[in-house]
């Protein structure tokens, strides 16, 4: 059996990728540095220091006038987000406040603020409630997210905006796609019951385990029957093969056989979902040659086929052959501001002129691919956003200059949600999902736009 990792050791883990995030490095590569034995510990706790770090760095305003060094700074945080609710606190506090004082004695770079940070931790114990009571009205502590963060949504969502900022500090859960071109839901859903996992359906591909596991102890995984996919993100594919919806007025009959392009397909796990359901042939671009591969192990580890290419999609003279395509699914880069359930150091890393620039790269590529469609064929812009800029603001820029483009019905802002089991369709009244933005465009149809769906 395996000797127990002191919790010392832990908090020392969760405090580097803190100071990491803190740096403007993502949490994937700061937890890759980890060792392997502590590397999911330290995952588990830094998630948890992200989802209440304003809450934190709140209380270490109150207690220390003046920041302590980064490393100290990102000891003594980790420590109070752990700490500052005994309700949902991964240990008792008084443990958590011992521990982070022997993590500071044991690290050259924190050892000379050892003292200091005994002293605050000590005093945090002793006047919790009143710090904490000061705190409550700060909105970043209370909502754990940046102020500018904050305001947009309020802006952007008047209804919602709370109910999206509770989402995002919940953790989500493990959701899998069923390839279906294999096996169905029902029968996935069996098999995975039959070795004691427990799961929920979720829109029309998907199943919610009741508890996340490594992919590599789930049955079918290695063979190519699941992926790890958000409900959300399990749109995409039938939005692009005009399968999403039961009004007819929507569908539209892709030629046979289709030729569709993924534009930003990295890892890859939309463009397995359209070769899983369709044979169609799939072009599928990213401008990261690294990202490519991860492309190519999805695909070859689903028994699926693309044409995998490395390229600037908007840069179109460098790669287009020329002939037209049936289909786009522009999965376009933006700010992930629907997937900080998934990604909570996302809200930490940007800045708010990153939703202007990456505004101007979502318009850049729109009006590059849009030549490229045929007559009648259908480009499905998504993101994973839940800015109204990324989402209903850049379609209706879009269209204002596009006359021949029209907005079919479709999903619109879907806004994440947690908890529900619902077989339905992930929409913004049911199911478990990560926020998103879909729009389908349709080039030459006759009938009139509609408007976005709003949230």
């Amino acid at each position: 059996m395996p000797t127990p990792i002191p919790l010392w050791r832990q908090l020392q883990a969760a405090a580097s990728v803190l100071a990491a995030i803190r740096r403007g490095e993502s949490a994937t590569p700061a937890l890759a540095r980890v060792s392997a034995d502590l590397r999911p510990a330290a995952q588990a706790l830094s998630f948890h220091v992200l989802r209440h770090l304003g809450r934190a760095e709140a209380l270490r305003r109150q207690l220390a006038k003046r920041p302590p060094p980064p490393a100290a700074d990102a000891l003594l945080c980790t420590a109070l987000a752990l700490a500052w609710q005994e309700e949902g606190a991964p240990y008792l506090p008084f443990t958590l406040v011992d521990q982070a004082v022997e993590a500071a004695k044991r690290a050259p770079e924190t050892k000379a603020q050892q003292a200091f940070i005994n002293a605050c931790l000590r005093r945090f114990l002793r006047e919790r409630a009143a710090l904490v009571a000061t705190t409550d009205t700060d909105p970043v502590a209370r909502w754990n997210h940046p102020k500018w963060w904050i305001d947009r949504l309020k802006r952007d969502h008047p209804q919602a905006w709370e109910q999206i900022l509770e989402a995002n500090n919940a953790p989500a859960p493990m959701t899998l796609r069923v390839n279906t071109r294999r096996v169905a839901v029902g029968q996935m859903q069996e098999r995975l019951a039959a070795a004691g996992i427990a799961s929920d359906p979720v829109g029309r591909y998907g199943l919610i385990l009741q508890k996340p596991m490594p992919v590599n102890d789930i049955p079918g995984f290695a063979e190519g029957l699941l992926s790890v996919q958000d409900a959300g993100a399990q749109l995409a594919a039938p939005l692009v093969l005009g399968s999403a919806s039961p009004n007819p007025a929507y569908r539209s009959v892709l030629s046979n056989p289709a030729y569709i392009l993924d534009a930003c397909a990295a890892p890859g796990g939309k463009t397995a979902h359209i070769a899983e359901l369709t044979d169609a042939q799939v072009l599928a671009l990213d401008v990261d040659p690294t990202r490519c591969e991860r492309i190519h192990q999805n695909l070859q580890r689903l028994g699926l086929k693309a044409d995998v290419r490395a390229a600037d999609a908007g840069d179109t003279r460098a790669w287009w052959d020329g002939r037209p395509f049936d289909a786009i699914l522009l999965d376009a880069p933006c700010t992930a501001s629907g997937i900080v359930r998934r990604h909570p150091d996302v809200r930490w890393l940007r800045r708010e002129s990153d939703v202007d620039q990456l505004a101007a790269q979502q318009a850049r590529l729109l009006d590059a691919l849009w030549p490229l469609l045929k007559p009648g064929g259908r480009l499905v812009y998504c993101t994973c956003s839940v800015f109204k800029e990324e989402g209903d603001g850049r379609i209706a820029a879009f269209l204002a200059h596009n006359n021949e483009a029209s907005l079919r019905p479709g999903p619109g802002h879907l806004l994440p949600r947690n908890g529900a089991k619902a077989g339905g369709v992930p929409d913004n009244e049911a199911g478990d999902h990560d926020g998103f933005y879909y729009a389908v465009l349709e080039k030459g149809a006759r009938d009139a736009p509609a408007r976005p769906a709003d949230a």
